[in-house]
């Protein structure tokens, strides 16, 4: 039997999963009282242990809480209730697990090699729809800089809806983002769309995307999360908060890379705009999840100047941030263009988030 983990050692928001096989994953979990000591908490988990089952442990700033993993059907409630130190024990019923903030109470920031995505910051991920050529994406990164974006976008494999349309230079391109994302000491995020490209995709980039058109690829997603590498997933072109939920948790079984909710929008009957842009799904997965959420309002609108306005709303809404189209030249833009912003318009979209951002820290602060 292995050793139980000393809580004293746990820093908070951090957590420790220990599993036999995905298919047990949580059914319980039990909550420690906020005053409970080290003692207490290694006497709940030898008896864990002694069932047979394993644990996820996440340590909190005020109590812990241990997600059991293993069937847990046959364990009566009053097992545990009966130790002290326990405050309550709570059955889950739904289907995703690892990803549900039940099973991880606080929240998750996500470092992307010392950018923190979830901690209570706003971070702007900006950059053109296609990398078309060095000077396009080094001239791009410069502007994004410039506006305060720290992760550098831009696609190199493009799922187009026709096949003659432009699908990007793969790994020519992502040797372009690379290059000027290092240039202007920025991170990258870019798209991977086949599992054969995962390696090659992962060695240049700091955030793997899974776009909208295969948030249910499931090999692709379990793939992905394998990789270690933080994963940006987008909302499916119709997908519901549930489906979201479950793909999130393809990703979140392999143990490795965590995940970053992308609303971008779904399809409705409304024609106004390229999608309808879903605004309530940032504080609903916030409420059902522990993963953060940004905004996407450029394919959330499909017009340009529409996007600064929902921009705005992304950050009143509560997202970690926002992942946006720009572009030096956005009316002889390869794709995108009548959605990208350009040098000015990009300036000032940014000046007015900031604005909202240091709003959202004030009612953060009356909130609490």
């Amino acid at each position: 039997m292995d050793k139980p983990r000393d809580a004293s050692r746990l820093c908070e928001g951090t957590f420790i999963l220990k599993r036999k096989n995905r298919k047990d994953v949580g059914q319980m979990i039990i909550i420690m009282k906020p005053r409970a000591t080290k003692e207490q908490l290694n006497k709940v988990i030898q008896r864990v242990e002694a069932e047979g089952l394993t644990y996820q442990l996440n340590q909190g700033s005020e109590q812990v809480v241990l997600g059991l993993i293993g069937d847990t059907r046959s364990i009566q409630d009053v097992a545990f209730l009966s130790y002290e130190g326990v405050e309550k024990t709570m059955r889950i019923s739904n289907t995703y697990k690892l990803t549900s903030r039940e099973f991880h109470p606080q929240d998750k920031v996500v470092d992307v090699d010392g950018v923190k995505i979830g901690d209570g910051s706003f971070v702007t991920m900006a950059g053109p729809c296609s990398i078309e050529g060095l000077e396009q994406i080094r001239e791009t990164a410069r502007m994004a800089k410039a506006g305060g974006a720290k992760i550098l976008r831009g696609g190199a494999f493009k799922p187009r809806t026709s096949p003659y349309a432009f699908q990007g230079l793969g790994e020519e391109g992502l040797k372009y983002i690379r290059q000027a994302a290092d240039e202007f000491d920025m991170k990258v995020i870019t798209e991977v769309m086949d599992e054969a490209h995962i390696d090659m995709v992962a060695h240049y980039s700091d955030i793997i995307q899974i776009g909208a058109r295969n948030m249910q690829n499931f090999k692709l997603l379990s793939a992905v999360g394998k990789t270690g590498k933080p994963i940006g997933l987008k909302r499916g072109i119709s997908g519901t908060i549930d489906e979201w939920l479950n793909a999130a948790e393809y990703i979140a079984v392999e143990e490795k890379s965590p995940v970053i909710f992308i609303e971008r929008g779904i399809r409705t009957y409304e024609t106004a705009t390229r999608n309808t842009f879903d605004l309530s799904a940032v504080p609903l997965i916030k409420k059902l999840s522990h993963f953060p959420i940004i905004v996407d309002p450029s394919h959330g609108t499909g017009v340009w100047d529409l996007v600064t306005p929902m921009a705005r709303a992304g950050v009143a809404a509560g997202a970690d941030g926002m992942i946006v189209e720009i572009h030096p030249d956005p009316q002889n833009a390869w794709s995108d263009g009548v959605q990208s912003l350009n040098e000015k318009t990009y300036l000032q979209m940014m000046k007015e988030v900031n604005i909202l951002v240091d709003a959202m820290k004030k009612i953060k602060q009356i909130e609490a």
